[in-house]
């Protein structure tokens, strides 16, 4: 497994981790930070690189869970499971917001992490959804102001 693949797998552990204890007892991702990923066993550029794919999901995340509503079709946003959800998430905040990471590499890793973390169907899923958001980029962008 590669360094970058094992980034977004620690990304999507912190994902995960905020997301499911929103209600309860909610995480900040220096919470995770701290606890969890200062505990990993990997070398520091994994964990900066996890870092910032869950700093720059979680500063976006308005904004990427309204791309994914918008390409939603006869799924309610609130069904997702939350692995998918987050899968999806991260691999939008990829897509959308870092321009040196190739679009087909996003697509596949998260393709990837979802057959290892979820399910085959759920990398259809995740799929699905990434390549419509994968033909939206350039209006996406531009919606964005070209960030």
């Amino acid at each position: 497994m590669g360094d970058r693949r094992r980034g977004r797998e620690l990304a999507l552990q912190i994902l995960f981790q905020i997301d499911l204890g929103k209600d309860e007892k909610p995480l900040t991702l220096e919470d995770c930070r701290k606890d969890f990923l200062e505990n990993q066993d990997e070398n520091p550029e994994i964990k900066d690189f996890a870092y910032q794919l869950a700093k720059g999901t979680l500063e976006n995340l308005e904004k990427i869970d309204a791309l994914i509503k918008e390409r939603l079709k006869n799924w309610d946003f609130s069904r997702i499971a939350s692995v998918d959800r987050n899968i999806i998430r991260s691999a939008v905040y990829e897509l959308v917001f870092r321009d040196e990471i190739p679009v087909a590499v996003t697509i596949n890793e998260a393709i990837e992490i979802a057959k290892d973390y979820s399910g085959k169907e759920s990398s259809k899923f995740v799929n699905g959804i990434l390549d419509k958001i994968k033909k939206d980029k350039d209006i996406i962008k531009h919606d964005n102001g070209g960030k």
